[in-house]
């Protein structure tokens, strides 16, 4: 498929968000005010000859958090897979405040039903779906959402993947730590979830770009959609920001981080869709057009299983999938992602690095699936459905869900805290830490390897995806 179809694609895609009504609330600490240079077209990179040494950035000026962390946590490593909402991925787990039914628009009582990860069929999880299912904080929209694709079953969003699918999941969050009141930051799809899981904000953006890539290689006149006045949604900027990332602070600090994603150039051996959609730095004009975009954003997204056992593990890495290997419905296998998730795992657990890392497993948004828990209204833009996450290290608690409100921004909040990095000063500042789901007073256990289908040198050598660029 050529690229002019790949753009439209796109487009159509994203013109769903157009007409999604705005969330309420006031503006809060994730919503600064908005501002784009506008559209850049293409600078030259840095030469690497000039980046033997890179310029220190000016650290952010709000005082840092603590983390009792600090000292023995030395990686962290956030893997981000894609459109889960709690109920559907962790129906019934022990001790988790999960449902097993929720209610419609009429009062119906509907038993959620198994349906596999592989399955043909999407919602919309752009901020219009989020605005129809919450249905002014009734939680109970859930059938009135938009299903793309045919020969569905009855009710589709209220579903949840059957435990065959989902056991490396299971298993992980039965030895570690299950967060079962992480909501997604903003009220959106994958575009702002990225953004608040690099810097803890979104620039106030709610709505995904209406072009590809989403970042500052997007065609010029492309926009993403900010909240306006009465739940309206408005015209926003250009997707290439100059608000601090975890980067920058890492920068300052002169720590180490990886950002792992698939290629979104197209004349790449390794182009996927994954990375046309998730490679969240593509918009921080900081990185994307500076020394850190060759030296630090890496394709393929495999490489990380190459660079753990070669002693490269930076301080910080995000991992992104490839389309194939990510959770999103209509993805290749059922198996793919949790297998996927799980060689990573596995990877850094039989290490010399499991002993000094944190592992946050994490789902960008909640792909349209029903939850029934109600997600608090922090800001005009969130905060969004409950999503999953999972906490894998040698202090996490075992056998242990936490309760604690978190958002994405406690991730980022925990970096900080565990480095000693000054705050980035926006939803860091609100949110919850995540150290209630450590132990540091006792010392780390040993790693009980999780199983696999597949063992890393399958996801090296697995061809990428070209898969329609469909995430809304």
């Amino acid at each position: 498929m050529d690229r002019t179809r790949w753009l439209l694609l796109g487009t159509m895609c994203a013109a769903l968000a157009l007409a999604a009504c705005g969330g309420g609330g006031s503006a809060g600490t994730g919503v600064p005010p908005v501002h784009s240079t506008g559209p850049t077209p293409t600078p030259t990179p840095v030469p690497s000859s000039q980046c033997d040494k890179k310029p220190t950035p000016p650290p952010a000026p709000q005082a840092g958090p603590t983390s009792a962390g600090r000292g023995k946590i030395k990686h962290v490593v956030v893997i981000i897979q894609e459109n889960r909402s709690f109920d559907n991925l962790f129906s019934g787990f022990p001790g988790a405040d999960s449902a097993t039914f929720g209610y419609t628009h009429t009062g119906k009582k509907v038993m959620l039903q198994p349906i596999g990860l592989e399955f043909y069929g999407d919602l919309d999880h752009e901020h219009q779906g989020w605005e129809t299912e919450y249905n002014h904080g009734q939680m109970n929209g859930f059938d009135l959402e938009e299903v793309i694709g045919g020969n569905l079953p009855p009710y589709f969003p209220y579903s949840y993947v059957p435990q065959s699918e989902t056991t490396v999941y299971w298993d992980l969050a039965k030895s570690y730590t299950l967060a079962d009141r992480m909501f997604e930051s903003d009220s959106s799809g994958s575009y702002p979830a990225h953004q608040f899981l690099i810097s803890a904000t979104s620039g106030g953006v709610i709505g995904s770009p209406d072009n590809v890539p989403w970042g500052c290689d997007a065609p010029p006149g492309t926009q993403t959609q900010i909240p306006g006045p009465n739940g309206s949604l408005l015209p926003g900027p250009y997707p290439c920001f100059d608000y601090p990332t975890l980067a920058t602070i890492l920068d300052a600090a002169h720590l180490s981080w990886r950002f792992y994603t698939p290629s979104f150039l197209y004349n790449s051996p390794a182009y996927d869709v994954g990375g046309l959609l998730w490679s969240a730095y593509d918009a921080s004009r900081a990185v994307r057009f500076g020394c850190d975009w060759n030296a630090d954003v890496i394709s393929p997204n495999a490489q990380i299983l190459s660079d753990i056992p070669a002693g490269k593990l930076a301080d910080v890495s995000w991992v992104v999938p490839t389309f194939a290997d990510s959770d999103h419905p209509r993805s290749v296998s059922a198996t793919g992602g949790p297998d996927w998730v799980g060689s990573i795992v596995n990877a850094i657990g039989t290490s010399k690095y499991w002993s000094s890392t944190a592992i946050f497993i994490d789902w960008d948004d909640w792909g349209g699936w029903y939850d029934h828990v109600k997600p608090p209204q922090l800001d005009s833009i969130g905060l969004g459905f409950r999503t999953p996450t999972i906490i894998v290290s040698p202090y996490a608690r075992k056998h242990f869900v936490t309760h604690t409100q978190h958002e994405y921004g406690s991730i980022v909040r925990f970096v900080e805290g565990v480095f000693g990095l000054p705050s980035l000063g926006v939803t860091d500042v609100r949110a919850a830490g995540m150290d209630d789901a450590f132990d540091f007073s006792v010392p780390g256990s040993p790693f009980a390897q999780v199983r696999t289908p597949h063992g890393p040198g399958y996801i090296l050598t697995e061809p990428p995806s070209v898969q329609p660029p469909d995430d809304d």
